[in-house]
């Protein structure tokens, strides 16, 4: 079994968060929206309330194929500083598991120096927190077993991006043309 484990903490972009869930199981591949906050209940930066499928606590790391972390403020900071999260992305590497993020977002990857050597985007003014990745200005990057964001406006191509990575190109962009984007 593969899943996808979206993390979202109190204050959380909810477009990003939940166009990247909707896309990726419009596409049928099995997503789960993941609380960091030790409650089910999120809420998002424009206090829209979103109840996870899971707590943190509860995910199956042998199950994950991609973790992806939505922006949005507070919820990237708060995304950032819990432990147990950065462990799991420190290890993806090595566990062939894939990560995304969109946003701000992008800047916990930086700060937990798995972007050296990478290509990478992120929300405008966040740059200087990619550390070690050559900073480019596309919807969505894709550079080895890390794909990254700008925001809102981008969050689209980023969940189409995600599809093409954990099935193909065909079947993301038949999700696309089902949403009318393309």
């Amino acid at each position: 079994m593969s899943k996808v484990y979206v993390f979202l903490a109190d204050g959380f972009e909810e477009v990003e968060g939940l166009t990247a869930v909707d896309l990726l199981r419009r596409a049928q591949i099995e997503t789960e929206m993941v609380s960091v906050t030790g409650k089910l209940e999120v809420t998002g930066s424009h206090r829209i309330q979103v109840k996870a499928d899971c707590l943190f606590e509860e995910i199956q790391q042998d199950e994950a194929v991609m973790y992806v972390l939505p922006g949005g403020m507070p919820g990237t900071l708060h995304l950032g500083a819990h432990q147990g999260l950065a462990a799991l992305l420190k290890s993806a590497e090595a566990e062939g598991k894939k990560v995304a993020a969109i946003c701000a977002a992008p800047s916990v990857l930086g700060g937990l120096g798995l972007l050296k050597g990478k290509t990478a985007v992120c929300y405008p003014g966040f740059e200087d927190k990619l550390q070690g990745a050559e900073v480019k200005e596309s919807s969505a990057e894709v550079s080895g077993y890390i794909t990254t964001s700008r925001g809102v406006g981008t969050a689209i191509p980023f969940a189409l991006a995600l599809i093409a990575q954990l099935k193909d190109q065909e079947t993301a962009d038949e999700i696309g043309k089902s949403i009318v984007w393309s």
